[in-house]
């Protein structure tokens, strides 16, 4: 089946994050991370059959939710998850914040790989815990876990927690099972136990292989918990729903208790119908949308060496989000971000949003039709080249 992704499809003034807070109507935004794209044909279709039914309470969320869970990440990345592994919740940074508050008490730390997702910071602090930096180190514009570093930040007696990002946004990187591998025997050394936020787990592109932090050995599968969910892939983040998966039966009491504190124990009806078509009917869709996001970074890539060859893009291996060093043109990333918004009429995200690490870095989000993208790239060129 033909998908057109190329179809500019309105979003202003229809009470979108990304397209409404933009100052003015003629803003293009490239920050927040959600797609110009309509979803997969068959969340439609089992989202219009929901509506019309016309009644909205309170879901039971059914078996086959936990099959097409089961279902989905068996036949994809051949993982097999248990029924009884899988909590559900309303969104991965409510995942995050649970999952701190059940393994954690205030005044312990939590290791995160910087430059990382901006929630992660609030989600630990929020919970009365410290942020112990493990800052991934760019070895000419690719990114690599600095091992050493990690070492010593878990032998710190109160870390008890590392959030991983895989695949890591914002740097792109999917790590591979080695390098996973690696991380957690450093981990189980020193009791950390991992937390690893997979959302992004879908939006994996040529010659790079997305692998579950609990797929990797048995002591992973033991040391982990996973948070993943369709949202991002299939843009349906303003469903909230999203899983969290551990396979120790202690560990999920404590995160189930945890999620009845928070009170994100609900999910709407939307959520779960969205997912159970995405997982059982959706595959097609996604492969075409992952060709098309490959070739919108390659014509970026190309783009940057023509008309802004000073800036260095980062090498995406996954995620629809594109990590760009700006440091040659000598402004901190909030002076280059607020420059393009006001000149530029272009809003893409400040490195610094995810730690000191990002400090000259700009986030660009290029899930949208080519001419959109093209035409975004253009004016940032205007006011950089």
């Amino acid at each position: 089946m033909d998908y057109n992704f190329d179809e500019l499809i309105p979003r202003r003034g229809t009470n979108s994050y990304k397209w409404d807070s933009a100052p003015g109507g003629d803003v293009i935004p490239m920050w927040v991370a959600d797609m110009d794209f309509r979803t997969a044909p068959p969340v439609v279709d089992a989202l219009r059959r929901r509506v019309e039914h016309g009644v909205f309470g309170y879901v039971k969320v059914p078996e086959a939710y936990y099959d097409a869970v089961a279902g989905w990440f068996g036949r994809r990345h051949v993982w097999r998850i248990e029924r009884e592994w899988i909590l559900y919740t309303s969104g991965v940074v409510p995942a995050v914040s649970v999952v701190v508050k059940a393994l954690c008490e205030p005044g312990d730390k939590v290791i995160l790989q910087t430059p990382v997702y901006n929630c992660f910071f609030s989600s630990v602090r929020n919970n009365g815990c410290e942020v112990l930096e493990n800052p991934l180190m760019n070895n000419g514009g690719r990114y690599t876990m600095d091992y050493d570093d990690l070492e010593r930040k878990a032998a710190d007696p109160k870390a008890r927690l590392l959030v991983l990002c895989n695949p890591h946004n914002p740097v792109g990187r999917v790590w591979t099972a080695e390098e996973l591998e690696r991380l957690n025997d450093i981990c189980l050394r020193h009791g950390v136990r991992v937390l690893s936020d997979e959302i992004h787990c879908e939006l994996v592109y040529q010659g790079h292989r997305y692998t579950p932090f609990a797929a990797v050995s048995d002591a992973c599968l033991g040391n982990a918990i996973v948070a993943n969910s369709p949202s991002k892939s299939f843009n349906t983040a303003g469903l909230q729903i999203a899983n969290i998966i551990s396979s120790d039966a202690e560990t999920r009491a404590r995160i189930d208790r945890a999620i009845n504190i928070n009170e994100v124990c609900d999910v709407n009806p939307f959520g779960v119908e969205g997912l159970m078509a995405a997982y059982n009917e959706g595959e097609g869709w996604l492969d075409a949308l992952c060709d098309y996001l490959w070739g919108n970074y390659t014509e970026l890539c190309r783009f940057f060496a023509d008309r802004l060859p000073r800036l260095r893009v980062t090498p995406l291996e996954g995620t629809y989000l594109v990590w760009v060093d700006c440091r040659s043109l000598g402004m901190t990333s909030d002076e280059l971000t607020d420059r393009l918004a006001a000149e530029a009429r272009v809003m893409v995200n400040s490195g610094t949003m995810y730690g000191s690490p990002g400090e000259g870095f700009i986030r660009i989000n290029i899930a949208c039709p080519r001419s959109r993208m093209m035409e975004g790239l253009g004016r940032i060129a205007s006011v950089l080249g």
